[in-house]
């Protein structure tokens, strides 16, 4: 097929992975690059060897098709509906928005211009967690019943040296982090049918540890320590725990998916290989299992790429806009179920992605 032209707005760090995996997939090429900070953009190009443009003059060239959205969070809808109204399609860092309301415009309006949204992460498309989707698939462990996700640390000030968006509206680890890890349940088990959870605000205060704001203390003014609980459509019940007020570190796993017939540990959702490690009912040893699928190494950007060739063959993408919008409800549910004291019923639904054919590329 005939590669898509792919412009990026948003030239912060998590662009050069998508710079440089662009290279490596067969069905886009990515030709310019653009940000509100214009002379970034020009630096981010040179590095790349792209064209830098204003956002203006990006979402007016007619070659490019489609944009990968890298701004922040705050963002992320503002410019996807930018593009979307330019008559491009999109694929945008995650979270798909801030809010409900905004994801669902974004939604609505690709769907009545008649273009595709995709939305990242797209990191359970990697080796790992496609193995994982195909041993349960293939009923390595039977019927899922149940499965836990844990992503604590102690908050990322120690070391980012712009770290007040993460305790802002839109921030927190259920926002930064969730995407990755419910994301991952849903490519395993499903979509999810209602949750309930409770949060906290441990630390009111935080100091920046690094960079040029050292010292500098943050307000923080979004739930900091969120425990849910989700029932999935298909029957299982899960539990997530995302933290950046554990202090004391942590020997929990990522994620593990409980069955009938055995128990399998899934890798760490925000990396793309192993290990896959299964142990099944009645056995006492754990057995780490070959990858079935490739893209094991840093492959951010496989969504978009997956998109492009979904848009050329009349296919839904994988990291769909719709899987995306269900995910940014459930990360709103759990706190709306903790301020209601509540459970909170998913008012939408999205289709389990399909496995990736062994072998394929994109």
């Amino acid at each position: 097929m005939e590669k898509i032209k792919v412009g990026i707005i948003g030239t912060g760090n998590i662009s050069n992975a998508y710079f440089h995996n662009g290279k490596r997939f067969e069905s886009m090429d990515i030709v310019a690059c653009a940000d509100l900070d214009i002379e970034r953009a020009k630096a981010k190009a040179a590095e790349h060897g792209v064209k830098a443009y204003s956002v203006s003059e990006i979402l007016s060239d007619p070659d490019i098709k489609l944009i990968i959205n890298l701004t922040v969070p705050q963002a992320h809808a503002d410019v996807s509906l930018q593009a979307l109204e330019a008559g491009k399609h999109v694929f945008v860092e995650k979270p798909l928005a801030v809010t409900r309301e905004d994801g669902r415009r974004v939604l609505d309006l690709a769907k009545s211009k008649g273009l595709s949204v995709g939305c990242a992460p797209d990191t359970f498309l990697g080796g790992g967690i496609q193995t994982c989707i195909k041993l349960i698939e293939d009923g390595w462990i039977g019927t899922p019943i149940g499965a836990t996700a844990f992503m604590v640390g102690d908050g990322p000030e120690g070391w980012h040296p712009n770290p007040e968006f993460f305790y802002k509206s839109g921030g927190g680890p259920m926002f930064d982090m969730g995407p990755y890890y419910l994301t991952a349940l849903i490519a395993l088990l499903g979509p999810i049918k209602k949750v309930t959870g409770m949060t906290n605000i441990s630390f009111p205060e935080r100091t920046i540890g690094s960079g040029p704001n050292v010292g500098q203390k943050i307000l923080v003014e979004t739930p900091t320590h969120i425990a849910g609980v989700m029932e999935f459509a298909s029957g299982p019940i899960g539990t997530i725990l995302t933290s950046f007020d554990v202090k004391g570190g942590t020997q929990l796993p990522r994620i593990e998916v409980y069955g009938s017939q055995g128990t399998l540990i899934v890798p760490d959702p925000n990396t793309f290989g192993g290990p896959v490690i299964i142990q099944r009912a009645g056995g006492q040893v754990w057995s780490e299992i070959p990858l079935t699928h490739g893209y094991s190494e840093n492959s951010r950007g496989i969504g978009a790429a997956d998109m492009v060739k979904a848009i050329a063959t009349g296919r839904k993408c994988r990291a769909n806009g719709e899987m995306a919008f269900h995910v940014l409800e459930a990360m709103h549910g759990f706190h709306d179920a903790s301020v209601q004291e509540t459970h909170y019923f998913m008012k939408s639904t999205c289709e389990k992605p399909t496995l990736l054919p062994i072998g394929l590329t994109v």
